[in-house]
């Protein structure tokens, strides 16, 4: 008897105690455990509550970095930055140092002198730089280490003649020789071509360019060895005053309004530090947009500052002309523009492809609003 009892005892315990294992397992399944079951894993960008999280966004409890968390994260933080000091139509950056716009958003940026910026921007000894298109274009594809971040303004080149010869037209030039004061193949021949193609003259075969220096154009033009000059607008502007220079074609003609100078970067520089590139270009295009807004005031402070030097009239003049600031879309057209007329006459030889050109060195920086 007392057998059977303990018996009949030993399976009323084992009847309790199956359910409460069943009852155990499935709390466990409904999420009311966050140990995983045997042979389960657990997906590691889910949440406790079985959500998980958009990839690419932080988890609960991670907050974004902001920017300028982000930017004390780049190799150029807490360094002193530099741009090639230029004046006239290139002062932009420093105008942007001496306003206090670099300071401004938290950068530590000086100027500093170069025989060539070109040579300064793809070795790296500056990091930002306001110049020539056609001086830059061509290195660049060529393999100096510079991006195009952002126009700066419009032509400061005109193509002129004696204001008393036959010519009326670039078709008159024609068979005649025409300077490009600093060199075949450098700038001034490139800006000197492009006014022909745009009238469609043939730059290397309907006219001889030919390097003859800017004191020496004149006389050359009134003996006869050359017919037109490319000069500076400021270089030539008491001239044409005085009545002995006449403007042929210009860079700022209506019909053209080309871009003459751009905002450029040292590529490498852009790849590591894409904060601080934004706001040293966004520091270069407020000082644009205030010299655009604001000229007498601009030039005042300029000739101040020696930025800008001779008559003030003339500075007044030249700089209103030049539209300090033009937007991305604008400079963005004007490049293509420029890389199609390279192209088709050899100018550029890289490639013979405008957008793998505009992909790789078109990088605009902060944008406008």
């Amino acid at each position: 008897m007392k057998r059977m009892k303990r018996v009949l005892c030993l399976l009323l315990c084992l009847a309790m105690a199956f359910p409460l294992a069943a009852c155990s397992k499935e709390e466990g399944q409904q999420g009311g455990s966050d140990v995983n079951q045997p042979g389960e894993e657990k997906n590691p960008a889910e949440n406790n509550d079985g959500s998980a999280d958009k990839e690419g966004e932080p988890a609960d409890g991670d907050a974004e970095l902001s920017e300028e968390e982000a930017m004390k994260l780049e190799p150029a933080y807490g360094t002193e930055l530099h741009y090639m000091m230029g004046s006239g139509c290139t002062a932009g950056p420093a105008v942007a140092e001496l306003k206090g716009y670099y300071e401004e958003l938290g950068l530590n940026v000086k100027g500093v002198k170069a025989d060539s910026d070109v040579e300064a921007l793809g070795t790296g000894q500056v990091e930002i730089n306001v110049g020539h298109i056609a001086k830059q274009f061509v290195p660049a594809t060529n393999g100096v280490d510079i991006v195009f971040v952002g126009g700066a303004h419009s032509g400061c080149k005109t193509l002129f003649v004696l204001a008393d010869s036959p010519y009326q037209t670039l078709e008159d030039l024609k068979g005649t020789k025409v300077s490009t004061p600093n060199g075949i193949g450098k700038s001034d021949y490139n800006i000197t071509a492009r006014l022909f193609i745009a009238d469609g003259i043939d730059p290397l075969n309907d006219v001889e360019l030919t390097p003859v220096e800017n004191d020496a154009c004149v006389p050359a033009m009134q003996n006869g060895e050359i017919s037109a000059a490319l000069l500076s607008d400021t270089y030539a502007w008491s001239m044409v005053n005085d009545g002995l220079l006449r403007p042929i074609r210009s860079m700022l003609d209506e019909d053209l309004n080309q871009l003459c100078c751009v905002i450029t970067m040292n590529g490498t520089f852009v790849k590591n530090n894409p904060i601080h590139a934004k706001k040293l270009v966004e520091a270069v295009k407020k000082a644009h947009r205030w010299m655009a807004d604001n000229v007498e005031e601009a030039t005042d402070f300029m000739l101040e500052n020696n930025l800008n030097s001779g008559d003030r009239q003339m500075n007044i003049d030249q700089n209103d002309k030049q539209q300090f600031g033009p937007d991305d879309s604008f400079a963005e057209s004007q490049l293509r523009l420029i890389a199609e007329d390279y192209l088709e006459y050899g100018l550029m030889t890289t490639t013979d492809d405008v957008d793998t050109i505009m992909e790789k060195y078109w990088m605009p920086l902060a944008p406008e609003a």
